[in-house]
C-alpha cells in the first residue's frame, strides 16, 4: 500500500530550486523539504482538510495543496520555508481582507502554513494579451496600496534593499560578474540616491506586495484577478510597480525598438499608477540587476544575460 504522505511530496521545481542553495541557508532549505509531507499530513488532520493534490509546478520556495474543507468548500494549504521576506506574509493578506489579494481562511505564522481560498492556479494574467494583462495588473496592484496599520513588523523598502545592495556588491567582484560592472555600479548609484531621496512618511508610504508580476496575479471566482504568494513590505509605490516593468522582457527584447519599448512601458506605467517616472526607472533598473545577478550566481547565466541587457535598456 502507498503511504499516504507519497502523495503529498513536493514538486521537482521546488526540490530543484531549494536544492541548489549553499551554505547554511541550503542546509536549513533541505531539511525542511525533508519534512514537507509530514508537515502537511499535520495540517489536513488540524484543520480537518481533504488533500486533492499538490499544485505542480508550483513555486520556489512553497507547496501548495488543493484541498476540502469539512464542509466540502475548496481551499488551497500552502507550506512556506520562512525567510525575512515571507514571514509577514499572513499579516498583509489579514490585512488586505480578500480586497485585492487571495482571502487568508486560517493561518499558523510561526509553521509558514496558510490556508487560502481556491483560486485557478493555471490560469494567470500571463494567459492575456500584454496590453490587457498590464491594464489588469495595473488595477489590481492599486488595491493593495493602503496604508499599513500602526504597530505593523513590515520591513522598509530602504531596509530590504540595504541588504539586496550588500548582496549585490559581493556578486560584482565575482568573475562571472565582470561583464556587468557598469550596469551594477548604476545600479548601485540608483539605489542609494532613491532612497536617499525618498518621499516621506505615510500617505507616502503604503503596504507592498513585494514581488508583484503577472504570474502572481491568478484568475478568482469571487473577482477576477488577485494577487497571490506576497512578500510585504513597506515604502514608496514605485518600487512595487518596478517587478512589473520587466514582465515579459524575453518578448520585448527580441522586437524591434526594444529600448524604446522598454521605456515607454515605464511611463505607461507610471502615469497609470500616478508614479513618477524616473523612480520607477530607478527601482526598476536596481531590481532587473539585482535579480540578473542571482539568476547567474545560481548558474542560469541566459537568463541572467537577458536581465542584465533589459537593465542596460531602462
Amino acid at each position: 500500500m502507498t503511504d499516504a504522505n507519497d502523495r503529498l511530496q513536493p514538486p521537482e521545481r521546488l526540490v530543484r530550486t531549494l536544492s541548489a542553495r549553499q551554505g547554511p541557508a541550503g542546509d536549513a532549505a533541505r531539511d525542511w523539504l525533508a519534512t514537507l509531507p509530514a508537515r502537511a499530513r499535520h495540517y489536513l488532520e488540524r484543520w480537518e482538510l481533504t488533500p486533492l493534490r499538490v499544485q505542480r509546478p508550483g513555486g520556489r520556495s512553497s507547496m501548495v495543496v488543493l484541498v476540502r474543507q469539512s464542509d466540502d468548500t475548496p481551499a488551497a494549504l500552502k507550506l512556506g520555508l520562512l525567510d525575512e521576506e515571507t514571514a509577514q506574509e499572513h499579516a498583509a493578506l489579514t490585512q488586505w481582507n480578500g480586497w485585492g489579494a487571495a482571502r487568508l481562511l486560517r493561518a499558523d505564522p510561526e509553521g509558514g502554513a496558510l490556508l487560502l481560498e481556491r483560486l485557478h492556479g493555471d490560469v494567470s494574467l500571463r494567459s492575456l494579451p500584454d496590453p490587457k494583462a498590464m491594464l489588469e495588473a495595473a488595477a489590481t496592484l492599486q488595491r493593495l496600496w493602503v496604508n499599513p496599520e500602526e504597530g505593523h513588523r513590515f520591513v522598509s523598502v530602504a531596509d530590504r534593499t540595504a541588504a539586496l545592495a550588500d548582496r549585490v556588491r559581493e556578486q560584482r567582484a565575482q568573475p562571472w560578474a565582470a561583464d556587468a560592472e557598469a550596469v551594477v555600479d548604476e545600479a548601485l548609484e540608483l539605489r542609494d540616491a532613491l532612497v536617499a531621496d525618498a518621499p516621506g512618511d505615510a500617505p507616502g508610504d503604503a503596504l507592498l506586495h513585494g514581488d508583484y508580476h503577472q504570474g502572481n496575479v491568478l484568475a478568482g471566482d469571487r473577482v477576477p484577478w488577485l494577487a497571490i504568494d506576497p512578500k510585504p513590505l513597506v515604502g514608496e509605490r514605485a518600487y512595487d510597480l518596478a517587478r512589473l516593468v520587466r514582465d515579459r522582457s524575453d518578448t520585448l527584447l527580441a522586437s524591434s525598438g526594444a529600448a524604446s519599448a522598454a521605456r515607454r512601458r515605464v511611463a505607461k506605467l507610471a502615469d497609470s499608477l500616478d508614479v513618477d517616472r524616473d523612480r520607477l526607472r530607478g527601482w526598476s533598473h536596481f531590481r532587473t540587476t539585482e535579480a540578473a545577478l542571482r539568476r547567474l550566481s545560481a548558474g542560469q547565466r541566459q537568463q541572467g544575460e537577458l536581465l542584465l541587457e533589459f537593465a542596460g535598456l531602462l
